[in-house]
């Protein structure tokens, strides 16, 4: 079982989100904390990602800590997903 905590920046995308979106990422961010990521990828650096594939491609990206907790970086889509990754490892270099 993980614990999912979320960056201050992670947050704010989500809380913005239209809430048939927030309901389903909710729904896999459940299955996560199971240990159940889905369709994920590492992009190096300790930052994965969530791919979701409804919409317009929602990404979430995350680190693993400790083996326990999944730490929710950073939201977007596939049209930010460069500018997105970017900003996600930039985070988790501030936060180490």
């Amino acid at each position: 079982m993980y614990d999912l905590e979320t960056t201050d920046n992670f947050a704010e995308w989500f809380n913005n989100l239209p809430s048939t979106v927030a309901f389903r990422l909710t729904a896999r961010f459940e299955r996560v904390r199971k240990g159940l990521f889905g369709d994920a990828k590492n992009l190096g650096d300790g930052v994965s990602e969530l791919r979701f594939f409804f919409g317009s491609g929602y990404r979430v990206y995350y680190t693993i800590r400790d083996n326990k907790i999944v730490l929710l970086l950073a939201g977007g889509d596939k049209s930010s997903q460069v500018r997105d990754i970017k900003q996600a490892k930039a985070l988790l270099a501030d936060l180490e």
